[in-house]
Order: C-alpha cells, then sequence, then structure tokens
C-alpha cells in the first residue's frame, strides 16, 4: 500500500509544519476530492487516436509549426489526475500542464470563483480602475511567501514576465545594470528571459541577438560537479567577482530546484551561501518560484528548505489552478523602488484570473497540499529507487515534492542517455501516462502529479513507467 501522510518524510532534514489532526495517517486516495471522471486509466484507442489525427492536421494547417507538442492527443475533459481525449481516452496526468493545476483540473474551489467572477465582470484593467481581487492576491502573497518583513507584490501574466519585471525591479532599486543567472538555468521565451535561459535548443536558436549584460555562472549540480554545497558557491562567487563586479550586479535569479534544466537540486548549503553574498553585496536575491512555489515541493516555496529568504520571489504556473496569472512578490523597500506606471500591463492580474487565483489558494490550504506533495514524495522515490537497481540506465532519483526525476545515462558511464528518455516517454504516452522529458541534455524524466492525484493512479502510473523501462533496458 502506499504511504500515509503520517509515514511521509522527508531526506533533506527539513523540519516541516505540523500535519493538521484530520490529516494524520490519511493516504493520498483518502483524500482525493470526489470528482466527475472517474479516476482511472482508459485506453479504447491507439494513442493518438482517430479524432485527435483529425485535429492535429488541422491543427498543422491553422497553428504556426514553432508552436511543439509533446503528446499529440487532444483534450476534451480533466479532473484530478486524469485527462480525456476527444476519443474516449482517459490519461493519467504526471504533466500538470507543467506544473499548472496544482489543484487538480477544474477544482472546485477554482470553478466556483471564476464563475461568480465572470458573472460580475470580466476587465476593466487593474491600471485604470482596480478591483479588490487583486489585493486580496497580493495579501496572500506577502503572507505566504517566505518572510515576515513588510512586503508588497505586482501581477501579471505569465512567468517570463514576472522574470522580466523582477529584474526592472531590480535595476531600479541597486541603481545597477548587470544580471547574474546559473547554468542550465530557465527563464522563459522572451528576449530578456532567453539571454537569462541557458538551453539553446529549441529556446534559443536563431532569435538572437538577445538583451546585454546577462552573466551565467556554475550552479550546484551534484550529479555532475561533485561539489558540497560550500564549494560550488565558492566557484559561482569567485566568478562573480572577478568576471562581473559584485558593485556592478542589480540581482542574482535562481531557481531553487531547476525545472527544464533537469529538476536539479542544489546541495545543501548552496542557496544560502549565494543569498548570503548577495546581502553582503547589496544585490538583490531573486528567486525564481515559477516551478516550484505553491506547495509543489513538499514547503509553500522551494526555498524553505534551506531557511532562505530571497529578497524578491517571482509564482505563476501552480498559483490559479490553470489560469494566466503570475506576480512578483519582495522586500516593500525593493518593490517600491520603481516609479509609479513603471510596472503594469493590460491584462496583469486579471480579476478572472484572480479568483482562480484565490481559489486554488484556497483550496492549497483546506487540503494541506504541502502534506500531499511530501507523501507523493516518499511513495514516487520508492518506486523509482527500487526501478533504479533494476535499471542500470537510472542514474540518479532526484527531486522534492512532487517534483521528482530520473536522469538517465548510458549504463557504466555518466553520459546522458537523452535516446532512452524519449523511448520511455513515448512508450508511457501510448499506454495512456503522460510523462514530460527535461534536462540541459534531454536525459531527464519528469514527474509533475497534481497533487490531488490518487494513490492507485500514481501506483499505476509508476508500474506502466517500470513495465517501459524493463522492456527498453
Amino acid at each position: 500500500m502506499g504511504q500515509t501522510f503520517a509515514e511521509a518524510t522527508t531526506p533533506y532534514g527539513c523540519r516541516w509544519p505540523e500535519i493538521p489532526r484530520n490529516l494524520q495517517g490519511m493516504s493520498l486516495s483518502a483524500l482525493s476530492q470526489e470528482f466527475d471522471i472517474p479516476q482511472e486509466r482508459r485506453v479504447v484507442t491507439a494513442i493518438p487516436g482517430p479524432k485527435s489525427d483529425a485535429l492535429m492536421q488541422r491543427r498543422a494547417d491553422a497553428v504556426a509549426r514553432g508552436v511543439g507538442t509533446t503528446l499529440p492527443v487532444f483534450i476534451e475533459r480533466a479532473a484530478g489526475g486524469i485527462l480525456v481525449d476527444v476519443d474516449g481516452n482517459h490519461l493519467i496526468d504526471l504533466g500538470s500542464g507543467i506544473a499548472v493545476t496544482s489543484v487538480g483540473n477544474s477544482n472546485p474551489e477554482v470553478v466556483s470563483r471564476v464563475q461568480d467572477q465572470v458573472a460580475l465582470f470580466t476587465h476593466t484593467c487593474f491600471m485604470v480602475t482596480p478591483y479588490e481581487g487583486y489585493v486580496e492576491v497580493c495579501e496572500a502573497l506577502n503572507r505566504l511567501t517566505p518572510g515576515d518583513h513588510a512586503k508588497r507584490s505586482a501581477l501579471f501574466n505569465s512567468g517570463a514576465e514576472a522574470v522580466e519585471n523582477a529584474v526592472k525591479i531590480a535595476r531600479a532599486y541597486t541603481k545597477r545594470q548587470a544580471v547574474v543567472v546559473v547554468e542550465h538555468a530557465y527563464h522563459g521565451r522572451t528576449n530578456l528571459t532567453m539571454a537569462m535561459t541557458a538551453k539553446d535548443m529549441p529556446y534559443k536558436h536563431g532569435f538572437g541577438p538577445f538583451a546585454s549584460d546577462i552573466y551565467r555562472v556554475p550552479t550546484s549540480y551534484p550529479f555532475r560537479d561533485g561539489l558540497d554545497g560550500a564549494q560550488a558557491a565558492v566557484v559561482a562567487i569567485t566568478k562573480i567577482e572577478k568576471e562581473v563586479g559584485s558593485d556592478q550586479v542589480a540581482a542574482l535569479v535562481i531557481e531553487p530546484i531547476q525545472g527544464e534544466g533537469g529538476f536539479v537540486v542544489p546541495a545543501p548549503g548552496f542557496l544560502k551561501a549565494l543569498s548570503d553574498f548577495c546581502t553582503d553585496n547589496g544585490i538583490v536575491f531573486i528567486a525564481d518560484e515559477i516551478q516550484t512555489g505553491f506547495a509543489r515541493t513538499g514547503a509553500w516555496f522551494a526555498c524553505d528548505y534551506e531557511g532562505v529568504i530571497p529578497d524578491v520571489i517571482t509564482t505563476a504556473k501552480g498559483i490559479a489552478g490553470g489560469l494566466p496569472l503570475a506576480a512578483v512578490t519582495g522586500r516593500a523597500e525593493i518593490m517600491d523602488a520603481a516609479h509609479v506606471g513603471g510596472l503594469g500591463g493590460t491584462y496583469g492580474g486579471n480579476p478572472v484570473a484572480c479568483a482562480a487565483a484565490i481559489g486554488s489558494i484556497a483550496a492549497m490550504e483546506a487540503h494541506d497540499l504541502p502534506s500531499r506533495a511530501q507523501a507523493i514524495e516518499a511513495l514516487m522515490k520508492a518506486r523509482l529507487v527500487t526501478m533504479q537497481g533494476k535499471v542500470p540506465a537510472i542514474a540518479e532519483v532526484r527531486g522534492r515534492g512532487a517534483m521528482i526525476a530520473v536522469e538517465l545515462v548510458i549504463p557504466g558511464t555518466d553520459q546522458p542517455n537523452d535516446a532512452l528518455a524519449g523511448a520511455v516517454a513515448k512508450a508511457c504516452h501510448a499506454q495512456g501516462v503522460v510523462v514530460l522529458t527535461a534536462g540541459t541534455y534531454g536525459n531527464v524524466l519528469r514527474f509533475l502529479p497534481p497533487l490531488v492525484i490518487s494513490e492507485e493512479l500514481l501506483n499505476e502510473a509508476l508500474d506502466i513507467i517500470e513495465e517501459a523501462f524493463i522492456a527498453l533496458r
């Protein structure tokens, strides 16, 4: 049987908040919501099926070629841990729309608030005539993000917008220009955030020239660099001091756990050392928690693991249950450095998206979704470590909460095995399990299940993943 909340532990030495009494000892399944869609996998056609194939042809004729697709099935309905395609296949969702639908698709708390808001008004532009929902979301962000200092927030549409605005704010505050990022980073697809992103294909190739004053330093990648956190921090800090100049840096922007870079968890102490260095040198420490935030890693924010309190934090993805919303939250004096009118956007903090965020956050708190993410981690890691003993290509199982990955290599070496990652993903897709690949080398399988997924679905998905590995090893 699967891990229960009371049994769930973390290997990182973190001190979890006490699990509410009414949740103690309850399994993932016991806490699953009642969904209109049966929470079971059903494969009734080939995947993709004929209706999806027909829609893919229409897509090819209407949608720009540069918009990629991981799995060419068209979704008709979704709830909990299940996606239903137009051919009637029920797919187990281990992607959550890339960490977006953490509270489950069509979560009742989100749906009811969105319906109410749509009936009232859909848009005024907060910069023209404001509304309470925007303020309420900012109040929640100021309350939930790390640190008890005075904070301010501003709302935007996407993660890339949030990162761009965080950089703008840091430059306004410090009166400096240089921005430091790290290897394997992903921060978005706009011109500035492409410059900050490390990986060339498919994100940057052929799209330059990029924004200037962006500098990249080594990160902590324990599997590949073999360094502890302090050692890795010295390497990064030395490069900043010698090649950029500490007094020239406006901001250091880093994902506490890298997303597209391969769910790389830095060695303990790395983030804290960088944060301390920033404090000592007047640099704004920006935590990009767009993928890691809102209970995804088993804490409200991944920075909580090391007690790191960022000066500024960017969020998006899981904040609004599937609607487009992003935020920048930070120390009041930093956030208020931008002149009036310097921040904003026509759709930023749209009232319907704000209503969704209020519902999503309410669901996370009501169901203690950080604890659910801990239980998912315990279950998944136990299963994946067992697979690792059977499959020599699985070099590392890593991640936190419901943000788990395996890095694949050519057995007997540390050479990335992107071919196996792609083959396993394809085999899982054919059996009705949505998994994603990641990593600078394309050799990482990443798993991002909704935090409301049932234990039965999760175990069934892991069975299929194991079968694919055994067949392809």
